[in-house]
């Protein structure tokens, strides 16, 4: 058969062929055409079907009906003489025409081989014209024509839609406003005791086996709140998980001991940026029996950075540490309240006796103002405490308090900032939709199922008969026969046209592998 490009194969792999001297050699071809259509490389052997399925390029010579080399072979001549009347002139090959057509029957064999042999990985290639799916969610026209109660879902769709639409934007202003966060200003009291145990008198000779005695200083804070239920086991105000801890307060908490009394360690100090979590206070824990004196240094944690101002700029502002943009935005008024900006010139002001002293010239840039604002400010002073151990009496009425005021975070930003931050509703929203979709899905399949009963039920020899007919016509693409006329084959008129003579002619040109019987080698 010809539609295989060997001749005579033998079982398992077909036999080699050598090109002929002087012709170049073959390039193994991944992608193999059934023949007799249009549209070959190899001179009419092999072919790319105009209009078969893309996911399907390999066929092996697939035919639905018998036929003989030489019909197979004029079919082939037949397509490729079509395919050339439609590609442009090309320069003539300079080598004799048989060489030509051995080279091209070589290249066929050698891609062939190839192929059968297993070398070349062979994909079938991906789909290009998908079809367009419909929203998973949607119901299909016909559905909704058939049901009159899918009108309520489809409405429950559209709510769903605007339900979305407003989260979505209730989203972005929340994202917007956390961006800058409101916070509110109260009172953090903190509580410095210290509690002591094993502090017996001195005997001679101590006791053996004894505990030493040791002393604990504590330090806890608390915001104050109206109403705060006190721990009935201290003096310590319970916490309210709405504020944050005692410790994101403070940048760093410093507590120097007695170093003739400690001299290996008189220095504990604590930073909240190598801390892992947030804490409730401070408890520092050593071994003596003797008081004395511990200093206690307290660095604020301001978010955002806070500032101390110098003394000219807190008469002009009368804030005494505030934000760097705050203190910008309060010259500002400042400047607008005292009418001190140039009417002449809008990027000038002029400077009063105050500002003369915070600036030091009689007019200033707007621009300028940013910069020398800086020399004023400086880092807030850290709050110093000095506590004494005591090792007698009772440690609860020896407490110290002290109260510090804080920039605590608005109430609701914790309820904001766990909105945004939670996915469990939106998995249990993925779940659902998936519920849907699946549903959505089986409707689909029970109306297309009631379509095709509802089709045979009332026609069935028509119905049969379209279905064998579309069912043929698939087959035919994925063969990748659709294009061919088996009917016109077979009549005599077929091989009565001008190329079948060279297609004859090609066909007992070429030379079989091996040397064996077949056309052209001296014997059939």
């Amino acid at each position: 058969m010809a539609t295989g490009g060997n001749p005579n194969p033998t079982p398992g792999q077909p036999r080699p062929q050598q090109p002929p001297p002087g012709s170049s050699p073959a390039t193994p071809h991944t992608h193999m055409r059934p023949p007799t259509l249009g549209g070959s490389p190899f001179q009419g052997l092999f072919h790319t079907p105009p209009s078969h399925n893309p996911a399907f390029q390999i066929h092996m010579g697939a035919s639905s009906s018998p036929q003989t080399p030489l019909m197979a072979a004029a079919a082939a001549a037949a397509a490729s003489a079509a395919a050339s009347a439609k590609r442009p002139p090309q320069k003539p090959p300079s080598r004799p025409p048989a060489p030509t057509s051995n080279a091209a029957a070589a290249s066929m064999a050698a891609a062939y081989k190839a192929a059968n042999s297993g070398s070349v990985d062979l994909t079938p290639a991906a789909r290009r014209n998908k079809k367009r799916k419909l929203p998973e969610k949607q119901l299909p026209d016909r559905v909704a024509a058939l049901l009159p109660e899918s009108a309520l879902y489809t409405q429950l769709l559209e709510f769903e839609a605007r339900v979305d639409a407003a989260l979505a934007r209730k989203k972005v202003d929340i994202q917007e406003a956390l961006k800058t966060p409101p916070s509110l200003q109260r009172t953090l009291r903190i509580y410095v005791f210290n509690t002591f145990a094993n502090q017996a008198p001195r005997t001679i000779p101590p006791p053996k086996n004894g505990d030493p005695p040791t002393w604990s200083l504590k330090i806890i804070g608390r915001v104050l709140e109206d109403g705060a239920e006190l721990d009935p086991a201290s003096v310590v105000p319970k916490h309210n998980p709405v504020y944050p801890k005692f410790s994101s307060f403070f940048k760093r908490v410093t507590i120097a001991l007695d170093s003739s009394l400690y001299p290996e360690n008189p220095l504990i100090v604590w930073e909240n940026a190598r801390s892992a979590a947030p804490q409730e206070g401070f408890e520092v824990k050593r071994k003596g029996d003797k008081e004395f004196l511990a200093n206690i240094r307290l660095e604020m944690n301001y978010n955002p950075e806070k500032f101390k101002l110098s003394q000219p700029l807190m008469e002009v502002l009368g804030v005494e540490v505030d934000t760097r943009a705050r203190v910008i935005a309060a010259l500002w008024q400042y400047i607008k309240a005292k009418k001190l900006q140039n009417p002449s010139d809008p990027s000038y002001f002029m400077c009063d006796p105050q500002l003369k002293k915070v600036f030091g010239e009689d007019k200033m840039r707007f621009a300028m103002l940013s910069q020398k604002i800086s020399q004023h400010l400086a880092p807030p002073p850290p709050i110093n405490l000095e506590h004494k151990i005591k090792l007698s009496g009772n440690g609860a009425n020896s407490s110290a308090c002290y109260d510090v005021l804080v920039d605590v975070p608005f109430p609701l930003q914790k309820e904001m900032t766990a909105f945004l931050a939670n996915t469990e509703k939106h998995k249990d929203i993925e779940a659902c939709d998936e519920v849907i979709s699946a549903s959505i899905k089986k409707i689909h399949e029970h109306r297309r199922r009631r379509a095709f009963f509802l089709g045979f039920s009332q026609s069935p020899v028509e119905f049969i008969n379209a279905l064998i007919a579309s069912q043929s016509k698939d087959l035919k693409l994925v063969a990748g026969e659709a294009s061919r006329n088996i009917e016109r084959e077979r009549r005599a008129d077929f091989y009565n046209q001008p190329w079948v003579e060279d297609a004859v002619i090609r066909y007992l040109n070429r030379k079989p592998p091996g040397g064996s019987d077949g056309p052209g080698a001296g014997g059939s």
